[in-house]
């Protein structure tokens, strides 16, 4: 496959930004303003492989004004297009998200979850945390990845990559227990996970399925689940549940010793869940969302895939944390080629990204930006077969 050099991704980008390029449902004819501090623009990568469109939002974090966070339907497994997400939560800019859980097709009856892989932190607010590495899905990273990887804007209003991992304990009246998961659609093996009004109404049966290195390993049969109201047990099961969550309520759900240690909780014994995500970055974040590396420190990462060319989506980093990037291509319909993951860090080492993360592709790659002429928004990529894939979250940027 054929290398560019920075100087030559450069020059591209550099006639792009002074001459019309295929962009999609709207056109771009170089830098387009769209609020104050958000730029869009589109340009062609050539590659062997033929022409990539590429389409990129740039937002000013410093902007008076511009922020960021998370776009998501409300609850972790729900999902929606992001047009939709943006418009209802009035985002000037977005790219759809994480990895999820779509499909179900190596557990029979069991149904899919929507939910997504990594952690998901909206408003400061945890919503939920990172199943277990075997149990991802998605494109499968360079070996040394995690699914705690995230990437998110912290409050001091700077964006960066980090990693979030859940650590909680569950207090019952003879000692704690050691808390797995939360709202997460597969349980590490041996554990008790906690499932609140943000998981949705989706069922739960798929957390106990697969082991921590094995996605398709069966679903095992001693699972337990506890209902605790206002902070009492009031009903248990032998199976795990369906069905939306009231907000005065948590389920607490175990498999293997998870879930023999919670057969010893009967109704009315007093429970407290505690629970934080333990960041490994210097300020909390404000919001976060999984991603995984394509480069870090201005160096690709090792490993990265030459072969084969997809839509993509990808978030970077420059400026100290204090610009923005969002990115996603053409899908694969029309003349568009996609691009390689080694392709896309490239692109992104281009744009002078410090740091640059993975999102979700395929089908599910989609930037929107507000539209001028007819108000709402407005989808930038060609889609594949021209439709939104409804996606559990994504990345907002705010302007006004």
């Amino acid at each position: 496959m054929r290398r560019f050099t920075r100087m030559a991704w450069t020059a591209v980008l550099a006639a792009a930004s002074v001459a019309a390029v295929g962009a999609g449902p709207v056109s771009g004819h170089g830098p387009e303003r769209v609020a104050p501090g958000v730029s869009y623009r589109t340009f062609t990568v050539p590659t062997t492989h033929g022409s990539a469109n590429v389409h990129v939002v740039e937002a000013d974090l410093r902007h008076p004004g511009v922020r960021t966070g998370l776009l998501h339907p409300g609850t972790v497994s729900a999902r929606e297009p992001v047009s939709r997400m943006a418009g209802r939560q009035g985002a000037v800019a977005a790219v759809n998200g994480d990895f999820f859980h779509m499909v179900e097709t190596q557990h029979p009856g069991v149904p899919a979850t929507g939910a997504p892989s990594g952690p998901a932190v909206a408003d400061g607010f945890a919503l939920k945390a990172a199943v277990p590495e075997g149990q991802r899905f998605g494109w499968a990273p360079p070996s040394g990845d995690s699914a705690e990887e995230v990437f998110g804007v912290g409050t001091d209003g700077r964006a960066r990559a980090g990693r979030l991992r859940l650590e909680g304990r569950v207090r019952v009246p003879d000692g704690e227990l050691p808390l797995g998961g939360l709202n997460q659609y597969a349980l590490p093996v041996g554990s008790i996970g906690l499932f609140t009004s943000r998981w949705g109404s989706a069922s739960r049966a798929r957390a106990v399925c697969g082991t921590d290195t094995v996605r398709a390993a069966p679903c095992t049969d001693d699972a337990y689940e506890v209902t605790v109201r206002q902070g009492h047990v009031v009903s248990a099961s032998a199976k795990p549940g369906t069905g939306t969550i009231d907000a005065d309520t948590q389920i607490l759900l175990g498999r293997e010793r998870g879930a023999e240690a919670l057969r010893g909780l009967v109704p009315g014994t007093a429970v407290e869940v505690r629970h934080h995500l333990a960041s490994t970055a210097p300020v909390p974040f404000r919001f976060a969302l999984g991603a995984h590396f394509l480069v870090r420190g201005h160096r690709e990462v090792a490993g990265l895939d030459t072969r084969t060319a997809e839509p993509r989506t990808a978030v970077g980093i420059a400026g100290d944390g204090s610009t923005l990037y969002l990115l996603a291509t053409d899908g694969r319909e029309g003349t568009s080629t996609g691009l390689t993951v080694r392709e896309l860090a490239g692109v992104m080492r281009s744009l002078d990204c410090a740091d640059a993360l993975y999102l979700d592709g395929g089908a599910s790659s989609t930037l929107v930006t507000r539209d001028h002429t007819h108000g709402g928004t407005v989808v930038r990529n060609h889609l594949q077969q021209g439709q939104e894939r409804r996606v559990p979250n994504g990345i907002a940027v705010f302007s006004h």
